[in-house]
């Protein structure tokens, strides 16, 4: 069997959490994981099952505010520095909606300042929706320093949809760092990074991923299988209606076939490893042109969950005075 050549195959992520050569540090809070990773930069990731739920959305709510403080001070802002808020994506496409919506529903108060209207603890906020190249035939990054020099803000914030590698963290993962962000990467549509490098100031990014590859839906059904399998196997004596049940999901996270069952099971496809099996599978579709992006059905309630929930982080962040 020759050897795959995975450099011709990007596994498509925007998630620092799915760069299996870093260390990160995790930590369990209030049934939240937060994961802290450093690449030039800081890292910080929310992780949670269910933004749906109010008060789940609450408790995500409270430990993104406290996440975007301490990227605040990481990035030496202080309690008065003036920002920028840009909404990056596509407001016409749902799943590339959030950081417009984030933006269009984050406190505004930098015409409040113009006229003197303002209480101490407020912070001089403004916000812009720049839209995609494919509507306005601009770089989006030359647009935000073309405001940046006009309005002249302290720093940017940046919020926009990513692209994940596996379907399990689907609007179920937010991403903070300060180091800026490269739009549409995620899906291989570079553009021009939105950095302290490129526009001269610090820039915190803000991303959930809401879309996955057709490929990584294939990959890690054909790993569930596996697993169930091995359940199944552990466990023909019990009833199906008992392990069936409650917590399935959680079950099969330990379980695993040995190489010699998998390569039994589905012949040399299961003498892979994971990253093999993952490349395969994406040279497949890549070159049938069927690797799709997919996103889930509810998508337009769960956005507007997640913006919204951003946009309250925002202000309780910003501002000394909202509590």
């Amino acid at each position: 069997m020759s050897k795959i050549d995975l450099a011709k195959y990007n596994l498509r992520t925007d998630l620092i959490i799915e760069d299996s050569k870093l260390i990160h540090d995790e930590k369990q809070i209030d049934d939240l994981i937060i994961t802290t990773s450093e690449k030039d930069g800081h890292y910080i990731t929310l992780s949670f099952d269910d933004i749906t739920d109010h008060d789940n959305r609450e408790i995500v709510l409270k430990h993104l505010t406290e996440i975007i403080k301490d990227i605040l001070i990481l990035s030496n802002i202080s309690e008065d520095d003036s920002v920028l808020i840009i909404g990056l994506g596509n407001d016409l496409s749902t799943p590339d909606s959030l950081g417009v919506k984030a933006a269009k529903n984050v406190m505004v108060t930098g015409h409040l300042f113009e006229i003197g209207k303002v209480s101490d603890g407020i912070r001089k906020v403004y916000t812009f929706t720049p839209g995609v190249m494919a509507n306005t035939g601009i770089e989006t990054a030359k647009i935000i320093t073309s405001i940046i020099k006009e309005i002249k803000p302290d720093f940017v914030i940046a919020i926009d949809a990513l692209a994940s590698r596996n379907i399990e963290r689907i609007n179920k993962t937010i991403q903070i760092t300060d180091t800026g962000i490269h739009p549409g990467s995620g899906i291989g549509n570079n553009r021009v990074e939105i950095s302290k490098k490129t526009l001269g100031i610090p820039v915190i990014a803000i991303g959930v991923p809401t879309v996955v590859m057709s490929s990584t839906i294939v990959y890690d059904t054909l790993n569930y299988l596996i697993k169930h399998i091995s359940y199944l196997k552990d466990n023909e004596n019990i009833s199906k209606l008992t392990y069936f049940r409650t917590n399935y999901k959680d079950k099969l996270k330990e379980k695993d076939l040995s190489v010699q069952e998998k390569e039994n099971l589905l012949g040399i496809f299961g003498s892979l490893n994971d990253q093999e099996k993952q490349s395969l599978i994406d040279e497949v579709l890549n070159n049938t042109e069927l690797n799709m992006i997919v996103t889930p059905t509810e998508i337009d309630f769960l956005i507007d969950k997640l913006s919204k929930v951003i946009a309250k982080s925002l202000d309780n962040a910003l501002h000394r005075q909202i509590n």
